[in-house]
């Protein structure tokens, strides 16, 4: 509140209490005056029924006794203005400390000081704002570390499937194993690379990660994609095959999300299909739209789960969480950077039936 408001505020205080000061003891002396003209026969007789010695002292300081009588109304009328005030601080201080304990509850004063009311409920409602948007925030400092988390675990996924094959397979040529060392070196570089973001990333909310666009062959980057989850497939006896109108497919996005979008569909493909099935993924370009369809066979998903599917932290299958490791952000982090696209992803299932469908539109 500025000074000007905050002067005025105290004349309008002292303004009324000195109106009530003054006012109210003038009209007991005017309602005493009316009361002494009406009244005054009826008065004297009853003074002298009871002793003339009052009757006679009451008539001869007349004047006193009224002045008494106006000295008395000031005092009484202070006192009840003075209490007041002092009420109207107590419920103010109440209310303040009501605001801190139950922000959501309407602060309600007299009409008296509702000029206080409107202000406390103003502070109230920007408090509640406060609080929300403290609480956002941390919220998506949480979202951001698990995002990291997210995209750090699926590189160490690929290193470790590549290592255990040249561990566990002692039959691999000179050329495989050197191919699978260097898929894990690429890895391994990409979780050292997405450590040194993360600090660097933090600095932003989740959805102002700014996209560094280029363009991009979908096609070849969905081919890599399928390569390098060659483990995790193996794993669970699940081949990929890949259909495309064209070889080259060129979008102008960020190569790297989009690379953890598809890599989250294919992952949660895999993780959700049954054994010795075939995942398949279509990509087909007409005229300025592109779409991207991955399709797997799994327990069919019940429409009221198909719809939460892409909301952070959900998880169709509850009892996988051990399992596949996942906090049930892929699908959402899939969704956002899509999004960021100003693209659209959607799924459908129909019977063992799972399909994601991306559509992103091609600049002209």
């Amino acid at each position: 509140m500025k000074n000007k408001e905050l002067s005025k505020l105290k004349n309008n205080i002292a303004i009324k209490a000195t109106v009530k000061i003054i006012l109210y003891p003038l009209l007991i002396m005017l309602a005493v005056l009316i009361i002494d003209i009406l009244f005054s026969n009826i008065i004297a007789e009853k003074l002298l029924d009871i002793n003339v010695s009052l009757y006679y002292f009451c008539v001869s300081n007349k004047a006193s006794i009224l002045l008494l009588i106006y000295l008395i109304s000031i005092a009484v009328t202070t006192f009840f203005v003075i209490r007041n005030l002092n009420n109207n601080i107590v419920k103010t201080i109440s209310a303040m400390d009501s605001i801190l304990k139950q922000p959501e509850k309407e602060i309600e004063l007299s009409d008296e000081i509702s000029f206080i009311e409107n202000r406390l409920n103003r502070i109230r409602i920007d408090l509640i704002k406060s609080q929300n948007e403290a609480k956002e925030a941390v919220q998506k400092k949480d979202d951001l570390i698990m995002y990291m988390a997210h995209d750090i675990k699926t590189p160490l996924t690929s290193i470790i499937g590549y290592l255990t094959l040249l561990s566990e397979e002692k039959e691999i040529s000179q050329s495989m194993q050197e191919k699978y060392i260097n898929i894990s070196l690429q890895k391994a570089l990409r979780v050292e690379e997405l450590t040194n973001q993360f600090f660097d990333i933090t600095r932003y909310n989740l959805h102002d990660i700014p996209l560094t666009k280029q363009n991009i062959n979908l096609s070849f980057l969905l081919e890599q994609l399928i390569e390098e989850a060659y483990p995790m497939l193996k794993e669970r006896g699940l081949e990929c095959t890949i259909e495309k109108s064209s070889d080259i497919i060129n979008f102008n996005g960020d190569g790297d999300k989009l690379a953890r979008a598809f890599g989250n569909l294919l992952k949660n493909a895999i993780n959700y299909s049954y054994k010795n099935t075939n995942i398949e993924i279509e990509i087909t370009q007409n005229e300025n739209k592109i779409q991207i369809v991955f399709k797997n066979k799994g327990e069919k998903i019940p429409e009221y789960k198909l719809e939460k599917i892409f909301e952070k932290f959900y998880r169709v299958d509850q009892s996988r969480a051990t399992n596949t490791g996942g906090a049930g952000l892929g699908l959402a982090i899939t969704k956002e950077i899509i999004e960021l696209h100003n693209g659209e992803i959607y799924a459908k299932n129909e019977g063992e039936n799972i399909e994601f469908y991306i559509e992103l539109e091609t600049e002209n």
